[in-house]
């Protein structure tokens, strides 16, 4: 399935913005460090969680422009991550299966692996949608 107006959804990080002081939608967008700093912060005091509000759509163009439309949709992949994660079924569906069975076997590689994604599902993705492996 490919996404006909870009990788990401704007509709998508509203809804993740809701929860975004900590940090959601700011790791959905591929920023993992602001994301981190998030979480720790609650959306920087909150006071960062509503400029953001506002700077959706240009994280959104930002994701766009970064990472390649292709078989693996971002948003499914995500979805996947937050509420499957510990089982590895964002893996599976990005054709990862002896890292998804490890994930599965491992809630997550104990969570520590499910953390890592956090910071790299974006790249993860866009590398299988551009045949790099």
């Amino acid at each position: 399935m490919t996404q006909p107006y870009g990788s990401h959804s704007k509709v998508i990080g509203y809804i993740l913005w809701i929860f975004g002081f900590l940090g959601s939608h700011r790791f959905y967008f591929g920023r993992p460090i602001s994301g981190t700093i998030y979480f720790f912060t609650l959306g920087l005091f909150l006071i960062g969680w509503i400029v953001d509000l506002f700077l959706i759509p240009s994280l959104d163009e930002s994701a766009d422009a970064r990472f390649s439309i292709g078989e693996k949709d971002y948003t499914v992949s995500w979805i996947l991550l937050t509420f499957l994660g510990i089982f590895g079924i964002h893996r599976f569906y990005l054709g990862k299966w002896v890292s998804g069975l490890i994930w599965m076997l491992t809630g997550g590689l104990f969570l520590f692996g499910v953390l890592y994604d956090l910071w790299t599902l974006n790249t993860q993705i866009d590398e299988v949608n551009r045949g790099v492996e």
